[in-house]
Order: C-alpha cells, then structure tokens, then sequence
C-alpha cells in the first residue's frame, strides 16, 4: 500500500453541489433585485469560498460591507437548502465503502463553511468520512495548507503516506503547499485542461481509478 490516506476535497469532487448553490445565489441575487446568475457564472465562481462566490456574483458596484450583508443572507438560505439537489458523483458511494473496507483513513477538506461541510459529511457519509474541516476564522483557506495538516493530524496520520483528490487548480495547489502527491478528478467543476496546466500528479476520469494509484 502506497497511501493509506486520501484527503477528498468536497465540492465538484465528492458532491455535486452545484444546484443547490446557484439555487442559493441567486436566492440572494433576486432578493436585492440584481440579475441572477447562471450555473456556467456560479461554476467558474467556485473554489475559493463562499466569500469569493458571493463577491464575485453580485454587481460590482456592491461595497464591500453589503457583500458582507449578503454573504450571510446566502449562507442562512443554503443552510436550509443544501441538500434540495446535491447528490454524490457516480461511483462515490462505492468507493468509500471500498476504502473503509480495505482500512484506509479519509478525510474531507473544503474551502465551504465549516458546518455546512460537516453537516454535509455527515448526511450523505455518516461514518465513511470521520473527518471534515471546512473554512473557518482559524483554519486558513486553501491553497493554504492548514486544513490538510489538521485533517492528517485528527486521522493520527503521516504525510508521507497521504494523497489528495480534487477537481480544481486550488486543490492542485494546496496539495504542493502541503508536500504532497494530487490526483485531479476530470468529473467536476474544472477541465482536465485546467487540472494538467495546474500541474496535477494524476488524473482520473471515474473514482475506481484511485485504487490503480494508491
């Protein structure tokens, strides 16, 4: 065994997300009577916190104290919705439930809110994932690498022995900031043009593939 833990990113790589998301933008958006924005906008929004998503979907005009305002107006809606439309990509399910088979340790890390990545874990994973660290005033943002030495910390494991999978360049380069091997996932938010540029180790077309790396 070359790597007995794998640290997932969540959104576009375990989850698919995105409608809920868009859903809750332009929730948000329509409330301040701005135009909404559509799933392609809120796609390539995504990947550096819901901070950024939300600066990024609003006018420009906005300052930075209403984006502020409706920041938190996004997370309460999504709080409440999150989980109208997300489902785990094909072959997820199965290959969590292979990885605690063969005792490997997993983790999530993600530039979402902490408790919406936990809440979100723990409802479409329960115990397949023990470990969930998402955005919070302690825990810099990727491409930090923080996240991914607290979740390698909580699993009582080694760096040495750890891979990380996820589908955008943030995730390629957080897995460089913290010294270790990235595998890009080709089904999520991100080409596999943007995942090889980023200078992903491996890439991957389906889940199953993991195991011909690790």
């Amino acid at each position: 065994m070359k790597y007995d833990t794998i640290i997932f990113d969540l959104d576009g790589t375990l989850l698919n997300t995105l409608d809920d998301l868009c859903d809750s933008v332009n929730a948000t958006l329509l409330k301040h009577n701005f135009p909404e924005r559509s799933l392609d906008e809120v796609r390539r929004f995504l990947g550096n916190g819901v901070g950024v998503l939300m600066r990024l979907a609003v006018p420009e005009s906005c300052t930075d104290e209403e984006v502020a305002v409706y920041l938190e107006e996004f997370k309460e809606h999504y709080k409440q919705n999150m989980e109208n439309k997300t489902r785990p990509f094909d072959g997820i399910m199965e290959l969590l439930l292979d990885l605690q088979r063969y005792n490997y340790k997993v983790a999530i890390v993600s530039n979402k809110f902490d408790p919406a990545v936990k809440a979100l874990a723990k409802t479409y994973f329960g115990n397949l994932i023990p470990v969930a660290i998402g955005e919070s005033s302690d825990v810099r943002r990727k491409p930090a690498p923080d996240s991914v030495f607290n979740a390698i910390k909580e699993l009582g494991s080694d760096k040495q022995k750890t891979i990380y999978v996820g589908d955008s360049d943030i995730d390629v380069q957080t897995a460089k900031n913290a010294g270790i091997p990235c595998i890009g996932v080709t089904w999520g938010f991100r080409s596999r043009e943007v995942l090889r540029n980023a200078g992903a180790d491996y890439l991957i077309d389906t889940p199953r593939e993991i195991f011909t790396i690790i």
